[in-house]
């Protein structure tokens, strides 16, 4: 549950005034990738019907996804990439027709990186119920309207079903890695102990083996502050004019998380009591630099993201109890037979350490024992993102494990 794009995912800074013109402009109702709109470098795979675990179905499906590299002729070097609540499959390329962002980990996958995709064929799948291309509310339905309100509860379960179903038509059998960061760890966490012959390696970033109740407390508040905006309009928003979509809920829910991503030492070193501008702040009418700061990344969300989605995703995230119906948590993750690196970040109050640890108690073969890898970082829960030197030589550990 991260910023997830690479723009983002650098240390906080103070907004300029090219920053604030740059949000000049009405946005869509939806930040979604809506069909008609260019592919870019995405490939679809399109499936038959889904039934979820609550009981809903999906008539049909697609999923967006993007690959590097090459599968070799013993289809034994795929890895597959899962990634966070905001992200999408786009994990290296320029930003440009079809991608509103460049690459959010271009400096961990590609020739000669820590995922080194001369070795490596990569796949990175935009999540079922995501707005990046693959099946989500604003997707259109087969009445010809977009789905949504009336698209169905997903969980994490359900969304690796979806990944199982495009992993068989990649004709995959068995990943030589899964990686996952924040809620991409969920799903890998969910391949490994749902389908430990399909594993052979597993990496598990700032993720935890549940969603605690605090975690969902503070995704509660986040989804309120979306359905609370007029303009969600009970979910159902789509044809609204530029500016008129659930814009203002979206990005206080935004701004909500970004106070979980990063942390307390970063925000206080990087904005102190700095003021936007000479206005002051005091009873003046000014803003403090580090409201401006969540403001503005507020409503940059709104134009690459969907309202509907974040609240499916952060739902779905809700559900992930990787021991439910499993005998607990310790009992699921003993099935794990992959070789495992946990990996977590000592300043993240949104997924602590502890549940890292708890994950590398009890898979039975991790490279670092019965305690993660802890990286030391002032950034947060992002940390896993910008500690990029730290992360890429801990996966390497892993590839050549």
């Amino acid at each position: 549950m991260d910023w997830q794009i690479s723009e983002d995912t650098v240390p906080s800074a103070p907004v300029t005034e090219a920053d604030a013109r740059s949000m000049a402009g009405r946005p869509r109702a939806t930040g979604a990738w809506r069909d008609g709109d260019p592919a870019g470098d995405r490939a679809f795979a399109a499936f038959g019907p889904l039934r979820t675990e609550a009981g809903g179905v999906l008539p049909a499906f697609r999923i967006a996804y993007e690959t590097w590299g090459e599968l070799s002729p013993a289809r034994d070097n795929a890895i597959l990439i899962l990634h966070a609540l905001t992200g999408d499959s786009h994990v290296r390329g320029a930003a440009g027709r079809g991608h509103p962002t460049a690459g959010w980990w271009e400096e961990l996958v590609g020739p000669g990186l820590a995922i080194d995709t001369d070795r490596w064929f990569v796949v990175a799948p935009n999540v079922l119920g995501g707005c990046q291309g693959s099946t989500g509310p604003a997707s259109i339905h087969a009445d010809g309207e977009a789905w949504g309100s009336r698209f169905p509860y997903l969980t994490i379960r359900d969304q690796v079903a979806a990944q199982v179903r495009l992993a068989d038509a990649l004709g995959v059998d068995r990943w030589a890695a899964v990686v996952g960061g924040s809620m991409g760890g969920m799903h890998a966490l969910e391949w490994a102990v749902g389908l430990p012959d399909r594993v052979a390696r597993l990496a598990i970033l700032s993720s935890p083996p549940i969603n605690t109740a605090d975690q969902i407390a503070l995704n509660s508040v986040q989804l309120e502050a979306i359905q609370m905006d007029p303009r969600f309009a009970g979910g159902d928003y789509y044809d609204a004019a530029p500016g008129e979509g659930p814009h203002r809920g979206l990005a206080l829910a935004r701004r909500m998380a970004l106070l979980n991503y990063r942390s307390p030492t970063e925000l206080n070193q990087r904005f102190q009591r700095s003021w936007q501008s000479g206005v002051s702040p005091l009873g003046h009418g000014g803003r403090f630099a580090v409201e401006s700061y969540l403001d503005f990344h507020g409503n940059k969300f709104t134009r690459r993201f969907d309202a509907n989605s974040y609240m499916l995703l952060v739902e779905a995230m809700d559900s992930h109890d990787v021991g439910r119906d499993r005998g607990g948590v310790e009992e699921a993750l003993a099935r794990v037979t992959a070789t495992t690196l946990v990996l977590g970040v000592d300043s993240d109050r949104l997924f602590p350490v502890d549940g890292q640890h708890r994950i590398a108690r009890s898979i039975p073969r991790t490279l670092d024992g019965q305690e993660s890898v802890v990286l030391h970082s002032d950034f947060g829960h992002d940390g896993f993102l910008i500690e990029t030197e730290a992360v890429a030589h801990h996966l390497r550990r892993l590839l050549d494990a």
